[in-house]
């Protein structure tokens, strides 16, 4: 298979890129979740299955594989994320992509369309992240079994964080199997560099638990897809949801799966997901 990796030169930034595929087919550009992650998991999962496609992966700013920011807030916004995205197509001379979003990428790729309608065919958002204060209650209700978690979302993070921890939580939320966390953390043992802690903190200084994206999926510019496992408690039913209310989107829910469909359930995960995206081409 084809591949180039480059480092590619942002404002006050550089994102680690691998562009896989052949060239004259449709190009993807995977969003990983965190903030902070990494696109390794992704290419690790999927390389085999989206071998048709121009795929490109990358490391978010400060994150994975790309160069490390000073660790303070203004480097960390979903815009400078956004802008990061622009340079590495405009780097990489892509006409046309489809932003695959994960998570809180799913935030980055859905900001990306909404700024740049022209260069995007389509978005797909895999358990997306858009509503963070209802993420917040999610995870409250996770760590405490009665009761009602604070108004101020930031509050009942760190109540929640304080009680059982961040990984065991998310790890409660996201996986319905024991062996799709362990399958997971299998894969997440050859990335070379772990999650970067400091660009969560970065974003959550932010005001990353205050964030509803809702309001800007009014009059969406572009067609989005969305793919979610059934039993993805991060996502489902809050998210999603709302995210295909306000866009007037496709909702694909996989039966039986958690926030990693594509490890709980490949075979139904991946006839969405080229549904979705080859939908966009017709």
């Amino acid at each position: 298979m084809r591949e180039e990796i480059v480092i590619v030169p942002t404002h006050e930034a550089e994102i680690y890129v691998e562009d896989t595929g052949p060239e004259d087919a449709p190009v993807l550009v995977v969003l990983h979740g965190g903030p902070g992650g990494s696109s390794y998991p992704y290419r690790a999962a999927w390389e085999e299955e989206l071998a048709e496609y121009r795929v490109v992966y990358l490391d978010q700013r400060g994150g994975g594989r790309s160069p490390e920011l000073p660790l303070e807030p203004r480097y960390f916004t979903v815009d400078a994320l956004v802008d990061d995205l622009e340079a590495v197509r405009s780097w990489l001379a892509v006409d046309r992509w489809v932003p695959v979003g994960h998570g809180f990428g799913a935030l980055a790729a859905l900001e990306y369309g909404r700024r740049y309608p022209e260069l995007v065919a389509g978005v797909v958002a895999l358990g997306p992240w858009i509503h963070f204060p209802e993420l917040a209650r999610a995870l409250w209700r996770a760590a405490f079994s009665t009761g009602e978690p604070p108004e101020d979302p930031t509050q009942a993070v760190e109540e929640a964080f304080s009680a059982v921890g961040p990984k065991p939580l998310f790890d409660r939320l996201s996986f319905p199997s024991e062996h799709g966390r362990a399958h997971l953390e299998w894969i997440v043992e050859g990335l070379p560099l772990a999650g970067s802690e400091g660009v969560e903190a970065a974003f959550r200084t932010n005001g990353l638990w205050e964030l509803d994206y809702s309001g800007h999926l009014l009059e969406y510019p572009v067609e989005v897809a969305v793919i979610a496992g059934e039993r993805d408690g991060t996502s489902h039913p809050h998210q999603t949801e709302r995210l295909a209310d306000l866009t007037g989107a496709h909702l694909e829910l996989i039966p039986r799966a958690g926030h990693y469909a594509w490890i709980d359930e490949p075979e139904a995960f991946f006839r969405a997901f080229y549904g979705a995206v080859d939908a966009f081409s017709e």
